[in-house]
């Protein structure tokens, strides 16, 4: 009986949580679409850097190697690394009146 009560009680607080939220604003979604982009472009960096340091690696294994006078096979060709610059923001879209806005605007201008 105890735990039939407390699934029951479980299950009535647990109720709100199952509500559907509302869609976010268009403002929120500039901020994800703004946050994503940045994420992206944080991800380009981050494996640029990771290019930068595999070159770093492989020269400084060659020229050991050499040092050392051991046997190396060829360098396997790679793509080059590409440096994605500096972050640029997305410059905001032109905000576009709604179709029932227009009516208003001419009636607030006339005197």
């Amino acid at each position: 009986m105890k735990h039939l009560t407390l699934t029951l009680a479980l299950s009535v607080l647990a109720w709100p949580a199952l509500a559907k939220l509302p869609a976010p604003s268009d403002d929120a979604k500039a901020k994800a679409a703004e946050a994503a982009a940045k994420a992206a472009h944080g991800n380009k960096v981050a494996a640029y850097q990771n290019c930068k340091a595999i070159d770093r690696a492989a020269a400084h294994y060659f020229k050991t190697a050499a040092a050392a006078k051991k046997d190396v096979a060829p360098a396997l060709p790679t793509p080059a690394c590409v440096d994605p610059g500096a972050y640029v923001a997305a410059p905001p879209a032109a905000a576009v009146p709604a179709a029932g806005a227009a009516p208003v605007a001419a009636a607030a201008q006339k005197p």
